[in-house]
C-alpha cells in the first residue's frame, strides 16, 4: 500500500472513475479498450484441472493424512473421511482412535492427551506403482514427536480412494 496525500488521493480517484476508469485525455477509446470474453457466443470454459496426475494425489495425500491425524487426537468425527478412506481403512482408524480415547480416560495421562495434538504435515512424497496406482508417505510432526505416515491410494470411477493407511 502506497501513502498518499489526501489531495492526490482524491484527484487519483477522480481520475479512475471518470471515463470506464481512463483519465480524461487517454488516448484509449471504446475500440482499443480490453472487451471481456463474451459468455453468450457458446464458448465453454474448460474444467480447472491440477497440473499433474501426482500433484493431485499428492494434496489428497495431504489433506487426508491431516484430517486422519484430526480424528486420531480426538477433534474431527471419523466419518468426514468416509468418501476418501476405504472401508477398511476407515475401520482400521475409528478403531485406533477409540482406543486412544478409551486409554486416555483410563490413565488420564497427559503426554497420551497430547499425543496427537496440533499435527502438522511436513512433507509428502508420491511413487507412481502402475498406472492409477500410487503410493505415498508422509511425516507429520506433534506436540510430542515426529512420525511417519504410508499410504496406498487407488483410482477407481475417477475418484482416488485410500485403500492402506499405516500410521507410525
Amino acid at each position: 500500500m502506497t501513502a498518499v496525500t489526501p489531495a492526490r488521493a482524491g484527484r487519483g480517484l477522480a481520475a479512475d472513475t471518470r471515463d470506464g476508469g481512463r483519465s480524461i485525455g487517454s488516448k484509449a477509446t471504446a475500440s482499443t479498450a480490453p472487451k471481456p470474453p463474451d459468455q453468450s457466443a457458446g464458448t465453454v470454459l474448460a474444467p480447472l484441472r491440477p497440473v499433474s496426475e501426482a500433484a493431485e494425489v499428492r494434496a489428497i495425500t495431504r489433506g487426508t493424512v491431516q484430517a486422519s491425524m484430526e480424528v486420531l487426537a480426538g477433534i474431527r468425527p471419523v466419518h468426514q473421511l468416509a468418501r476418501r478412506l476405504d472401508p477398511r481403512c476407515l475401520a482400521a482408524l475409528q478403531h485406533r482412535a477409540a482406543l486412544i480415547r478409551r486409554e486416555l480416560t483410563r490413565t488420564g495421562n497427559p503426554a497420551l492427551a497430547r499425543l496427537h495434538r496440533n499435527s502438522t504435515v511436513r512433507c509428502v512424497r508420491v511413487c507412481e506403482v502402475a498406472d492409477g496406482i500410487y503410493e505415498a508417505s508422509a511425516v507429520v510432526v506433534d506436540d510430542v514427536r515426529a512420525r511417519a505416515v504410508a499410504v496406498r491410494l487407488e483410482r477407481s470411477k475417477q475418484v482416488w480412494r485410500i485403500v492402506e493407511l499405516v500410521i507410525g
